[in-house]
């Protein structure tokens, strides 16, 4: 399984592919909508991307919680355990 900072790795990256934010300012406590300047069809990218590259679903419901890269990563984790 992935450590948090491999996982929080490979969303920084899906992000700068998907909204052309740089690698290493994708942290942890950043917001995808406020720090980040993710729209909501970008988010869905996101969210896509990274099911695929993990091998997780993240359903609808969830999606809207994922506030942070940190909600992210965690549930990332949470859905490989």
């Amino acid at each position: 399984m992935a450590s948090t900072e491999e996982i929080r790795s490979e969303v920084a990256q899906i992000v700068n592919e998907i909204v052309g934010v740089a690698p290493e300012d994708v942290q942890l406590d950043k917001s995808f909508a406020d720090d980040l300047d993710v729209d909501s069809l970008s988010m869905v990218e996101i969210v896509v991307a990274c099911e695929e590259k993990f091998g997780v679903t993240i359903p609808q419901e969830e999606q809207g919680n994922l506030k942070t890269v940190g909600d992210a990563v965690a549930y990332i984790e949470r859905a490989q355990a």
